[in-house]
């Protein structure tokens, strides 16, 4: 009897060719294409199908839902064509989300984007002469600006055992490669290749994404000599190391942890002192990388990238798209001897960026040039103050009108994120909110829903929304979405 009855509804679906010519979907597929809504139609039914054969369907709703079927169809459509890739709303007060994107980019950027990838561009042609040119220029002459002199006489000294090379290396080179893993491996490679790298055991770390340092060194053809203690790393571990077969010393930023308590690691001169007496470049992997002073915004500890070039660093490696505020994108800056060693690298060319890498990475670098840091959103955020965020979040709290919804005002914390500066917190004022029927889950699902979705983090039963992360263009859609959650 039941299959029976199955079978009867079965025979009420139409046929995919039936269905499309109905008129409304004749109009959508000479609009949006017949292989597009022919699709739609095809996963319209076999759900249906897979309902009537899971007994989830009686006659009545067959009904029903063959009622509404060309707005599912559409539906479906729309879903199918739409982006999977849209804007949010970071309220998290994290300013370099991993899982948000990390930078957002500035708006001079978004406009070199558009000027260069619509059209043509000089990205491998030289203009002045006429002749094949490298893409690598556009944005090599800022670099050479923000970190010319990093290495110079005066910071690597002028003692015998210092080997001539460095000495003559005054000029710093920069070459870009598609993330800072790609930079890590592309340096290990182009200089220790067959030989060892001499790390501390407590910079073996794992960031996201499972990236280790020991995986990378070996795809690297370099292999691993760790030193020290996890703990407890002495300038004589590496000394006592140094062999025949030594090709690096290595210094890698502890990223998204650090450790306390009983702890050593030698000084960053230190291993200076030591590379330059044992005539052997120093690398380090610094990960995020900041050419903006960050002590000016209260945080300290975290290393930039010309601090590391000053003291004489050989080599360093970072991020485009953390702290620098940038496009992902992985740099190398350091002697320019050694990098046109990476550059000539096979390795390289599989690891380049392309055209819109390149815009976005020379409009943020300018930004850096003409000192305007407000124009880079991230160092922008981190400069907002306590007071600027409260007066904004006191507005938007205004605006709110729920019966249900509870908006407090609290202090709170805002972090970096990406990596950077771990343990550094900014203070800020945080927007709590409650429902009376909807728990700070169910309240952060509703939020996720809204568009654009909005992400906010959960604390003690509660949503907390930081407005140091949400752009100020947005605040109207934030207190629109707070007002419509019933």
């Amino acid at each position: 009897m039941v299959a029976a009855q199955n079978s009867a509804l079965f025979l009420k679906l139409p046929s995919t060719d039936e269905l499309l010519r109905r008129p409304e979907l004749r109009t959508l597929a000479d609009r949006e294409g017949h292989a597009a809504v022919a699709a739609s139609a095809r996963s319209v039914l076999a759900r249906l199908r897979q309902e009537i054969a899971a007994k989830r369907l009686d006659e009545k709703a067959l009904d029903l839902a063959l009622g509404g079927i060309v707005a599912a169809v559409e539906f479906q459509l729309r879903q199918s064509l739409s982006h999977s890739l849209c804007p949010v709303i970071n309220a998290t007060g994290v300013i370099l989300h991993t899982n948000l994107g990390r930078a957002p980019l500035a708006s001079s950027v978004l406009e070199h984007i558009g000027e260069t990838a619509a059209t043509y561009s000089n990205l491998e042609f030289d203009l002045a002469t006429g002749e094949r040119g490298k893409r690598d220029v556009h944005v090599g002459r800022l670099f050479q600006k923000l970190l010319d002199g990093g290495i110079s006489t005066e910071q690597v000294g002028t003692d015998a055992s210092v080997r001539p090379e460095v000495r003559s290396a005054a000029t710093v080179s920069t070459i870009v490669v598609n993330n800072n893993a790609a930079a890590v491996l592309l340096a290990l490679n182009s200089l220790a290749e067959g030989g060892e790298v001499i790390v501390s055991r407590g910079e073996l770390v794992e960031i996201g994404g499972s990236f280790r340092i020991p995986d990378v060194m070996s795809k690297s053809q370099a292999t691993l000599r760790e030193v020290g203690t996890t703990n407890r790393t002495r300038i004589a571990d590496y000394e006592r190391a140094i062999t025949e077969r030594t090709r690096l010393l290595l210094r890698v930023h502890r990223s998204n942890f650090e450790i306390s308590g009983f702890t050593e690691q030698p000084a960053l001169e230190e291993l200076v002192a030591l590379a330059q007496r044992r005539h052997l470049p120093l690398m380090e992997d610094l990960g995020s990388g900041a050419l903006f002073d960050l002590r000016s915004v209260g945080i300290t500890g975290e290393p930039g990238v010309l601090d590391s070039l000053r003291i004489g660093v050989d080599v360093v490696t970072y991020s485009g798209d953390k702290l620098l505020g940038g496009p992902q994108a992985g740099m190398i800056s350091g002697r320019a001897d050694l990098v046109a060693r990476m550059r000539s690298n096979s390795l390289f060319r599989a690891l380049r960026v392309d055209k819109l890498t390149y815009a976005a990475l020379e409009a943020t670098l300018l930004a850096y040039v003409k000192h305007d840091h407000d124009a880079i959103p991230v160092l922008r955020m981190m400069r907002l103050s306590k007071a600027e965020i409260a007066r904004r979040a006191e507005d938007l709290v205004a605006g709110v009108r729920s019966r249900k919804l509870k908006v407090e005002l609290m202090d709170g914390e805002s972090v970096i994120g990406g990596g950077a500066a771990p343990s550094t917190v900014l203070p800020t004022r945080l927007m709590a909110l409650t429902h009376a029927e909807h728990s700070a889950d169910g309240l952060c699902d509703r939020l996720r829903a809204s568009i654009p979705p909005i992400i906010a983090r959960v604390e003690e039963g509660r949503v907390l929304v930081d407005l140091r992360t949400v752009f100020p263009e947005q605040d109207q859609a934030l207190v629109t979405a707070l007002a419509s959650i019933d």
